[in-house]
């Protein structure tokens, strides 16, 4: 409490290695000591405000210190901070997954506990593939992502991303997959729908379906918003139609809705959007609220029904040390309780419109194309005519919203928000009129 905030960043960059970060870069760009949060703000040790306009890596759901998340977790710490989830159980993680399985109407039963997204990616991958060799049909071990998908950066989860950065660093370490065309509706021709853009997608993956079904055990999908990916979004028929191919196939439908899930798309689960239900649902970010670490896959009865029985090796082998920490689940029970209590869903449709309006100019600037939206996602890129370094421009325009007093991040030429749901129809305009002047000095 005693550093000022050049000692504090100071000795951060001596002794923090931050993750996906050139730490050359930190020379000339800044990195920013935060001292505390409250509501939808961060704040440095000068008391200088930051609008978390991407929910700090699209967790913060309701705001950063929660006086209902906070008390939860204090009256949690009183009872039992952690136990082994193997051979254990607790009352936080038993609750926790009957409301989640609850919401699912039963169709995914089953939850199992991880730390952090890219595990819980991992979990559904080896959970496919071991029902597979369990089922009699060991050929069944290859698994098809979608072009520019992200599901996290360990080595299951990165070998089903398609981002060509992690591709040229660790490619050689990767299982080989079968990558198809995303959906992303900025595909679309002139006259073109995202429906038909869907459809010629799903009409590609049906042929290799076709071609090699006999070798693939899943797929997995970023449900609407293949957010990593420059938030492109697709439309729910491409999910309707992935899932009729499945079930003719006899292929696992995983839903990576780690970034999309928790009411983000404007639906708790964004596959509710299409009607549909996968084999496999992932969740991490929002599940806690943006507190503690704390991911799940969920899954079926005709899926877990495959592990049950006498035999050890029939289990699923996998296990995490803080599994369904207590502290976690309990922030997940406050979360859920929010969404229920407080309406928070049929209220995100008019915090939605506030974020349409907050960013209208866009719409109007012709150096912007692909103005979107996706619930409480909203995202539009820069044309590359209008850049001077398309790969120096995420650094650019987030040091210029830190002038601004806006937390913005983008991913390439692609400005995106992605805010807390607590926030007033002012602070959403003042969001969009700060980004707005960042950009300005950005491009200037």
């Amino acid at each position: 409490s005693d550093l000022n905030q050049t000692t504090l960043v100071d000795r951060s960059l001596t002794a923090v290695w931050h993750p996906c970060t050139q730490m050359k870069h930190h020379e000339s760009f800044p990195l920013v000591a935060i001292t505390k949060g409250k509501g939808a703000w961060l704040y440095d040790e000068q008391g200088k405000a930051l609008l978390d306009c991407i929910s700090s890596w699209w967790t913060n759901l309701f705001g950063h210190s929660n006086p209902k998340i906070n008390q939860a977790i204090t009256q949690q710490l009183e009872k039992i901070e952690h136990v082994m989830l193997a051979g254990f159980t607790h009352p936080p993680v038993v609750e926790l997954s009957e409301k989640l399985a609850a919401l699912t109407e039963g169709n995914l039963g089953h939850v199992f506990y991880a730390s952090d997204g890219a595990s819980a990616v991992e979990i559904a991958l080896k959970m496919s593939h071991h029902f597979w060799q369990l089922s009699g049909k060991p050929e069944k071990k290859k698994f098809v992502c979608l072009e520019n998908g992200y599901h996290g950066e360990t080595l299951g989860a990165l070998a089903v991303t398609d981002v060509a950065i992690f591709r040229d660093a660790y490619g050689s370490l990767l299982q080989d997959v079968y990558t198809v065309s995303s959906p992303d509706a900025r595909k679309a021709k002139p006259g073109e729908s995202a429906e038909e853009v869907a459809r010629h997608a799903a009409a590609e993956l049906e042929k290799l379906f076709k071609k090699e079904h006999q070798h693939i055990a899943a797929i997995i999908i970023e449900p609407l918003v293949q957010c990593a990916g420059q938030m492109a979004m697709h439309s729910p028929e491409y999910l309707r139609l992935v899932r009729d191919l499945c079930n003719r196939y006899d292929i696992h439908l995983i839903a990576d809705e780690i970034a999309v899930g928790c009411g983000r798309s404007g639906k708790f689960f964004a596959c509710e959007h299409a009607g549909i239900w996968p084999d496999f649902l992932t969740l991490s970010k929002g599940i806690s609220g943006g507190y503690l670490p704390l991911s799940l896959c969920m899954t079926t009865d005709k899926i877990y029904h495959a592990f049950y029985g006498d035999k050890t090796q029939q289990g699923f082998l996998h296990s995490h040390s803080y599994t369904g920490n207590p502290l976690a689940c309990v922030a997940a029970l406050t979360c859920l309780n929010i969404f229920e209590t407080e309406n928070v869903l049929e209220k995100n449709i008019e915090r939605s419109q506030d974020l349409a309006n907050a960013f209208a100019w866009a719409k109007a600037d012709s150096r912007i194309e692909h103005w979107r939206q996706q619930g409480m996602i909203l995202a539009f890129d820069i044309k590359s005519t209008h850049l001077k370094n398309v790969g120096t421009f995420p650094r650019e325009m987030f040091a210029k919203g830190l002038e601004e007093g806006v937390l913005i991040r983008p991913i390439g030429n692609t400005i995106y928000a992605m805010p807390p749901y607590i926030l007033s129809t002012e602070e959403a305009m003042q969001m969009g009129q700060a980004i707005e002047r960042g950009l300005e000095k950005a491009l200037a």
